[in-house]
Parts: structure tokens; sequence; C-alpha cells
């Protein structure tokens, strides 16, 4: 893994994917979905609230499973992106908690929720893998691993091979005017995988990201909300006009064409991301708060977040797709910053980007 050195010295540091995709993001899989209104957790005894982001999907069947095992019914509150979940759970943590579980808090969040007292404790003897992907300085294990991957830029291949243009390969190569008005990216301030690449170029650029940045935005980078409109409204894959787009490693296996994928990640530019669930502290049903932690490392929720959720997941010797084995390559250096230093910098980050990306 490669890290960078920043001011103090950078040490070391899951979703999701569009176009075709768009259809397998929609959660028609959940008992009861929540997008709105009423924002207390009220579970009962009978119901599990799971708290998430907008891109959490699970098939019908293993929500049925998960139902039928456990006894109780499965209720999903969407609150938006990662970034948005881990700032609803710090804001309501100390007055009514939003549910029982909360998944898809992030490697680049997850500090700022374990030092709001969002999680409480939890350890149970869970499947081979996940322990590697702990978060560090989680001494508590109030946080369990999911699923992991690595955000990347990706490119439209086909696009570039159409204008007879020699697509980028580097962080540096996306402040080259050749790429003028070519790329999009969420922002860092509402979504966990813009968080990512901010993170990506304090690693890669050290006390120099800020210039950085500032080269990126003359050169017409465009900032989207959240990974959703990044994708699959502005990439031009998923018939927008920008051929560059901050996704993930796994993106090119879900756009593949006449047994060819037409994307391709830029292996350089990657940041690794995990994604844990925990025991909201103060949760009305913590027992099937549990019994849920459990079933999302179980082999049956792992084998189903290649194509649920498009991330790899953390459990040792869960078979992918076979599009995966092809077309899904992994970086062997992602960039990655210590969670530490990530909790003690975050917001003078955010400040300074925000700051950057406004002029």
């Amino acid at each position: 893994m490669r890290s960078g050195i920043a001011r103090p010295g950078i040490a070391r540091p899951v979703l999701v994917l569009g176009a075709a995709l768009t259809t397998a993001l929609t959660l028609s899989s959940c008992s009861l979905i929540d997008s709105g209104g009423d924002s207390s957790g009220g579970s009962g005894e009978d119901t599990v609230v799971l708290v998430t982001h907008d891109s959490f999907s699970l098939p019908d069947e293993v929500v049925a499973e998960f139902e039928e095992d456990s006894g109780y019914d499965l209720q999903v509150r969407q609150v938006g992106d990662g970034g948005t979940l881990t700032n609803e759970l710090v804001l309501t943590a100390d007055d009514d908690p939003l549910g029982d579980v909360a998944f898809g808090v992030d490697n680049t969040y997850a500090s700022r929720a374990l030092d709001a007292g969002v999680f409480a404790p939890y350890e149970f003897d869970a499947p081979p893998g996940v322990a590697e992907h702990a978060l560090p300085g989680d001494d508590e294990h109030a946080l369990t691993a999911v699923d992991t991957g690595s955000v990347c830029v990706n490119v439209d291949v086909a696009w570039f091979d159409e204008h007879g243009i020699e697509p980028p390969r580097t962080l540096d190569d996306l402040t080259d005017p050749k790429y003028r008005d070519l790329f999009v990216t969420p922002g860092a301030t509402t979504s966990t995988p813009g968080m990512a690449f901010l993170l990506t170029t304090v690693a890669a650029y050290g006390d120099d990201w800020p210039d950085y940045w500032a080269d990126l935005m003359a050169n017409g980078a465009k900032l989207t909300k959240g990974w959703e409109d990044a994708y699959n409204v502005d990439f031009s894959f998923s018939g927008g006009d920008r051929p560059i787009v901050l996704s993930y490693d796994s993106s090119p296996a879900f756009t593949v064409k006449g047994g060819r994928t037409t994307t391709r990640a830029l292996l350089d530019t990657c940041f690794e991301q995990v994604e844990y669930a925990g025991l909201i502290d103060g949760a009305d049903n913590p027992e099937g708060g549990k019994e849920l932690i459990r079933f999302l490392v179980s082999d049956r929720v792992q084998a189903a977040l290649p194509e649920s959720m498009y991330v790899f997941p953390v459990v040792e010797g869960v078979e992918l797709p076979k599009d995966w084995a092809r077309f899904a390559e992994r970086p062997t250096e992602p960039y990655v910053v210590d969670p530490a230093d990530v909790g003690e910098h975050r917001e003078d980050w955010l400040r300074e980007w925000s700051d950057v990306t406004s002029r």
C-alpha cells in the first residue's frame, strides 16, 4: 500500500455502480424502506431497524432468509450518502437513535462516529477475514467490517477510442489541459467516495494537495453531491458528457458489452475503502441488532454483495461472480491514510478543500 506524507505524517487509512446498474441500486429488497419521515428508531421487540446509505441493496430472498431465521422484521432507513449517514448518526447520538444498526460508515468517516459515541461495543466470533479489515484504533470493537473495495478514477474507454484521445492514467494527468472539462467527482463534504478521493490526494501530494485541487478545478473538474449523480448522470457511459469519473475498482465488471468491458479503473489512483456495521448506542432492539450484524458477515450476504452493492466481501473464501474475476482488477498499492490522522485533521482538510473548490 502507498501512503503519503502530509502535516503531520500520513501512514495508513464500498460502494457501487451505475448506468445499467441503476435498477440494481433500487431498494426493492427490504420489508420496509423509509427514506424520510419520522427519524426515531422505534423498532420494538419484533423489528430491527437498519440505518444505511442510499446505495444499500440486498436481494429479496436474502432479506427473507434473515427475517425467517431471526424472527425479526427488517426495516431499512436510508439517509443519503455515506457522509450524510455519518453526519446524521453523530447529530442524533445524544438524542433519539435513528435505529438499531448502522451500515455504511467507512474508514474515511468512522473515527468521527466513534469519537461521538455513536456505537456500542460488540464482539462476536466473526468469520475469517473480518478481523483483517478492522478499523485501526477501534480497540473496543464497536465496528464490524462488512465489505471492501477501492475508490478509483474510471475512464470510458469507448469514448476515448471514438474521439481518438489517449485516456489519462495518473492523478497528474487529470490536470492536463488535454482532459479539460472531462472529469466529474462527488464532493468530499457530502460523499464517502469523494472524501476518499480527497484523502488520495493528501496521501499522494502531502502538503501540496491544495495546489493539486486548485489545478484540478482550473482544468474544469465538476463536483456533484454524491456518487450516483456523478456516475449515473454525468459519466459518458451513462449518457453524460464526461468520460472520466470517480468510481470503484469493481465498476468495469458492470460495463461489459460483447464479452469486453468498455470502462477501466485507473489502478494508480485508488484509495482503499472499508464499510462497517455497528450497533447503535441506545438502540431499542440491541439483540435484534446483534443478529443483523452477524447476518451481514454471513456467507449468504457476503456472496450477494458484489452483484447487489458492487463491493468485495471481507469474508475469506466467498466466491466472486465470473465477470469480477475477469474485469474487477484490484490495485496492488492503493493509497491509504491512517484513520487517526483522518480523525485529527478531517475538519481542517475539508475546510481547506471547500475553500479551494469554491474559488
